[in-house]
């Protein structure tokens, strides 16, 4: 750029120029440290992508490819995918002008959680990690609903770092006839749009996993999830519930298999020690 960046809050925008042309930057952070998402024409593409590229010479920049994307979000613990809650109530109104092809229409839901109310998958800013942005002293839509769960007690979000000898049991039952557990795939484990996985203390639901996959600063696979405040402390031994009832339901992109249970150790959110302490508690939540 040749020049500081601009001071942005967490997720406001502002023009920039980047080796003399103009691009949008989103203030965002997904790497544990404060960053941007940048936007521009297309034709603007090649000038800065190499801009950057030289830019990062000096400062161990590696290109690592975009399949590593899915696994840095185990390590910051931000939660990708909570399914958009329009499906009842005022939410569902889209509904007279999106339509089946819209992302709602045709998103795809997973896992070993299975309701038959939809509102059972809906998630609010607290379990989502994000109680300490929510702020009555304005309005907006969703104030009220929100205003009458600010005081109950709420799942709070977790890192789960799974159980390597049970990962292996898992993926090597691949290598064998018969019953086989659900494929585990590297990075990311996620086989559906909104993956729901059933977390269980003593054969009891107690939480939802909603991201699952390997991340070799880890040299783990690990899942993002939300359990009840009494299983939330770090070193509490859960289970995670992992593949789909009835040998993975009607979805043609999955294949047949067995559920198992994994064993998991509930950890600290964000997993990463340097995203936990320069990034969940620093300048995203103080220039909220």
């Amino acid at each position: 750029m040749g020049e500081t960046p601009p001071d942005l809050k967490f997720f406001h925008m502002a023009p920039i120029m980047i080796a003399g042309v103009e691009v949008r930057a989103l203030r965002h952070g997904m790497a544990g440290q404060p960053g941007y998402e940048l936007f521009g024409p297309w034709k603007d593409y090649d000038t800065v992508r190499n801009a950057l590229i030289e830019a990062g010479k000096d400062h161990g920049l590696t290109l690592c490819g975009g399949r590593t994307y899915s696994s840095n979000t185990l390590e910051s613990g931000w939660i990708p995918s909570p399914l958009p809650a329009t499906y009842t109530g005022e939410g569902s109104k889209f509904r007279e002008w999106a339509s089946e092809n819209s992302y709602e229409g045709k998103c795809s839901l997973g896992g070993s959680f299975v309701s038959d109310n939809i509102e059972d998958y809906y998630l609010n800013p607290w379990e989502l990690g994000y109680g300490i942005m929510v702020k009555f002293d304005h309005d907006f839509i969703g104030r009220e609903a929100l205003e009458k769960i600010k005081d109950q007690p709420h799942r709070r979000k977790v890192t789960l770092a799974l159980d390597n000898e049970d990962i292996v049991r898992v993926m090597s039952s691949m290598l064998q006839t018969g019953d086989k557990a659900k494929f585990l795939e590297f990075p990311s484990a996620v086989y559906c749009m909104h993956p729901y996985d059933a977390v269980l203390k003593d054969g009891k639901t107690v939480g939802l996993s909603t991201w699952i996959g390997y991340t070799i600063n880890a040299g783990r696979f690990l899942a993002l999830a939300m359990v009840d405040a009494e299983f939330a402390e770090p070193g509490t031994e859960v289970t995670l519930l992992w593949g789909e009832p009835d040998g993975g339901t009607s979805k043609p992109t999955v294949e047949r298999h067995v559920q198992t249970e994994i064993k998991a150790i509930v950890s600290s959110v964000p997993y990463s020690e340097a995203a936990r302490d320069n990034y969940a508690d620093g300048w995203r939540t103080k220039n909220a």
